[in-house]
């Protein structure tokens, strides 16, 4: 069963939405944080999580061009699954990090 280069984009883009809204737009300090403190504590764990995002969102660029070229599906495959387990994790230590600055 062949799946659609669409639907893993589509997560991938998902997902840095949700990481990108938790990191920058206040969700993460809206959902951890009650005193000035832990904005700062989780402002480190900020920077931890954005190393996992660099990662994932290069294997997402990457993965871009391939869907066009002949053969490249199996590049696009495992560029984009390592960028979704990226996102993954990158969301996994904002929320763990999360817990433990609070």
């Amino acid at each position: 069963m062949r799946i659609s280069p669409v639907i893993p984009v589509v997560v991938g883009l998902l997902l840095a939405a949700l990481w990108g809204f938790s990191a920058f737009a206040g969700w993460g300090v809206e959902a951890f944080c009650s005193d000035p403190g832990c904005v700062a504590r989780l402002a480190g764990v900020v920077r931890l999580s954005s190393l996992f995002a660099a990662v994932a969102a290069c294997c997402t660029a990457a993965a871009l061009p391939a869907p066009g070229k002949r053969g490249a599906g199996s590049r696009f495959t495992a560029l984009m699954t390592a960028a979704v387990v990226a996102w993954v994790i990158a969301e996994g230590v904002l929320f763990a990090g999360g817990l433990i600055v609070r």
